[in-house]
């Protein structure tokens, strides 16, 4: 290769963009990694570990449940005061109750010790990423770039974890394989996948501890930093811009306080702006999860397995291939983001793997069957890092991280609902119609988000002036324009 041609690909491909944001970014990423292939790991085992150990189907379903509810009240509890505990604090918080997790699942075999220890602590009981870290992780992000380099920085967030969570699958089956032909014993053999999830906690804490000062909020934005200036946190109100709010009169009682100064609270607050646009996004996103949950992944490969009874082996390699081809197409994101904007990407990538929901029963056949899957996993997820760089360019600085916990909430309950509709449509042997109601139900999300956020402004509240998707208006052309007799 040239190295124009090297130049060109470092630039396109968004690592000269990550390069750029610095070691937190890397930090950031190599934590999340680390983490999802504890996930990974854990999600493989944990449902034979609990049935090798005894205990009845009832509680093992019990243990989902409570530890999903335990997962979104921690999410929710820690994002609304990560900026003012401190980013990297909750980050390290996080990363030390995965570790006491992992170690109570490594040495007890006592039900309600686990599930104790799964409701409290950090414990992925479906692989996926429920936990505080995510929202606080994402914010962080926002806060080392700009709108030019945050979807490629994000892309690479999505685009690595998602590796590591496959390699952590495929490596916890060699693993429990591999110490069972040396005379372990199966119980034994899931301890060690334990072991291995708190030592990512404990890269985890190693990597909070190296993250430097930039990632927290910065001073002056309602943040840690303690004091906020009057109207900071106000909302927009009428159609006025920040400097009308700013100029209202202080009540005459506040006069003989010090000028203009108050103690910022603990817990976030969202502005009556911010939240006007993202009650629309979080409904959008809670029909998508909706739909997610009703066809993920264990009840497509349930569904394939009934239909054509491929064999174990096969199964898994389709589902493996889909999930790398899924690696492989995250990096595009990016460009394409760039080059038509972040709506733009997250609907017409999103449009063919709805589609592919909805076509996935009318395949008679494994290959037509196989290509529907590698449409609807490989296109799937491309959505994720411009819808977190679309939040963090919408709402103010020192609301992203309250902002993507709820969203990360939102979307985690939504999910849960899907399943138990699928089990009564399967029940009544309507199984192919939880596929079509998905499919047509990520269709209206796609349509909907297209419709409502496709001229929204983007970075109204960061240096650097304001944009709307498809026609983005700089600062020094409206002062040119204002210069002008």
């Amino acid at each position: 290769m040239t190295p124009a041609l090297l130049t060109t690909l470092h630039r396109e491909s968004g690592l000269a963009s990550l390069s750029a944001t610095g070691r937190d970014a890397l930090l950031i990423i190599l934590a999340r990694s680390c983490r999802m292939f504890a996930y990974g790991a854990s999600s493989l085992v944990l449902a034979l570990f609990f049935a090798e150990l005894g205990f009845p189907d009832s509680r093992i379903g019990l243990f989902m449940t409570l530890t999903l509810a335990g997962d979104v009240a921690l999410t929710l509890g820690l994002t609304l005061v990560a900026d003012r505990v401190g980013r990297r604090n909750t980050l390290l918080v996080g990363a030390g109750l995965m570790i006491v997790s992992g170690v109570c699942f490594a040495v007890c075999e006592r039900f309600w010790v686990l599930l104790g220890a799964a409701v409290v602590g950090v414990i992925s009981a479906t692989g996926g990423d429920f936990g505080p870290f995510r929202a606080v992780e994402e914010s962080i992000v926002a806060e080392l770039t700009d709108g030019g380099s945050r979807a490629d920085v994000l892309v690479w967030y999505v685009t690595v974890a998602s590796l590591g969570s496959a390699a952590g699958t495929d490596l916890s089956g060699r693993i429990v394989e591999g110490l069972t032909g040396r005379g372990w014993t199966l119980v034994e053999s899931y301890h060690g996948c334990f072991w291995l999830y708190a030592v990512m906690g404990g890269v985890n804490v190693v990597c909070a501890l190296m993250l430097s000062e930039r990632c927290e909020l910065k001073a002056g934005s309602g943040g840690q930093g303690g004091e906020v200036q009057d109207g900071e946190r106000e909302p927009l109100l009428d159609g006025r811009d920040q400097h009308a709010v700013e100029e209202v009169a202080a009540p005459a009682d506040d006069a003989k306080q010090p000028p203009k100064q108050r103690r910022a609270g603990w817990v976030a607050q969202i502005s009556r702006e911010s939240l006007s646009i993202m009650t629309v996004l979080w409904f959008l996103l809670m029909v998508d999860s909706l739909a997610d949950g009703m066809a993920n992944m264990s009840l497509t490969t349930y569904y394939v397995d009934q239909k054509f009874h491929l064999p174990k082996s096969a199964l898994g390699d389709i589902i493996s291939s889909s999930y790398l081809l899924a690696s492989l197409t995250n990096i595009f994101a990016g460009p394409l983001a760039r080059y038509i904007g972040l709506v733009n990407t997250m609907v017409f990538t999103h449009i063919p793997s709805s589609a592919a929901v909805l076509l996935f029963p009318l395949a008679k056949t494994v290959p037509l069957t196989i290509a529907l899957l590698l449409v609807r996993v490989g296109l799937n997820n491309m959505d994720q890092a411009p819808r977190a760089a679309l939040i963090a360019a919408v709402v103010r600085p020192e609301e992203r991280t309250a902002v993507m916990g709820i969203t990360g909430m939102l979307r985690t309950l939504a999910s849960t609902t899907g399943p138990t509709i699928t089990g009564v449509l399967a029940d009544g042997n309507r199984f192919w119609v939880a596929f079509v109601v998905a499919g047509a139900l990520r269709l209206a999300y796609d349509v909907g988000l297209f419709a409502m956020f496709i001229n929204i402004k983007l970075h109204k509240h960061e240096e650097g002036g304001e944009g709307a998707e498809g026609v983005v208006e700089g600062r020094q052309q409206e002062r040119e324009s204002r210069a002008e007799p």
